[in-house]
């Protein structure tokens, strides 16, 4: 069972999860549209991106990253104490996920897209964005390959059943995607099973928003006000005990 939260842990989870799933979705969306050719590419997953594409593909990709990052911190206030140290490990790959994928997409949005629609690419060979064959693409690549292993670490936060489970296993499916993210590089078909991310993202990031609606809160503002409270109205009592002794 999930421990209490405070309520702007609660309200921060869900509209994290939320995002991260429009972005997610809004992203798969993209990714169809540009492997259909609507988006000026040749089409299928080995064509480079116009810069409609990237515009298209890269925006709600780069929200995507700070986005999840947010949640897995506030999972870590949600998590029982005997599972936090799963939740800890989940934000630290959650951080290593969302600094290489912000650095990659926010280089492709500001750096190469305006100057491939001006048609300037010379001097910028080794940041252009090539499926399969490019420095960047190793790095995206790399950034989901961690995002997968927080998303597994992330999955042992939750223990019941119910939508607990639900989200366990949509988090578990999304880690396990990991070799097919990792190693597509090398076996380009691997992409076609990495596919199931649109599936399996966004399924465990709505459970988790739906989690989040749903979890307790503790009264007072902070748990650890709370105790603090506690503590040291236990202490006065002792100082009027122990001075009344002494009076005695």
């Amino acid at each position: 069972m999930t421990t209490a939260i405070s309520r702007s842990t609660r309200t921060l989870g869900f509209w994290s999860a939320v995002l991260a799933t429009v972005f997610s979705i809004a992203y798969d969306l993209g990714q169809i549209a540009e492997w259909l050719g609507w988006l000026g590419s040749r089409g299928g997953p080995e064509s480079s991106s116009t810069p409609l594409g990237f515009v298209v593909l890269l925006t709600p990709s780069l929200f995507l990253g700070s986005s999840l990052l947010l949640l897995v911190v506030c999972l870590h206030d949600l998590a029982t104490p005997d599972r936090r140290i799963w939740s800890r490990a989940a934000i630290a790959f959650a951080t290593a996920y969302a600094v290489l994928i912000s650095l990659n997409y926010y280089v492709l949005l500001t750096f190469v897209a305006p100057r491939l629609a001006n048609g300037r690419i010379a001097g910028i060979e080794p940041f252009l964005f090539t499926p399969f064959d490019s420095f960047l693409y190793s790095v995206d690549i790399l950034g989901y390959s961690f995002m997968s292993v927080a998303t597994l670490f992330a999955a042992r936060v939750f223990a019941d059943g119910g939508l607990e489970r639900r989200a366990r296993l949509f988090l578990t499916a999304n880690g396990l995607l990991l070799p097919f993210l990792a190693l597509q590089i090398y076996f380009h078909w691997l992409i076609w099973i990495a596919t199931l991310w649109a599936v399996t993202f966004p399924a465990s990031t709505w459970t988790i928003a739906l989690i989040f609606r749903r979890a307790r809160t503790f009264p007072g503002a902070t748990s650890e006000m709370a105790e603090g409270s506690t503590r040291t109205l236990l202490a006065r009592a002792n100082n009027k005990v122990s001075v009344s002794h002494m009076h005695i």
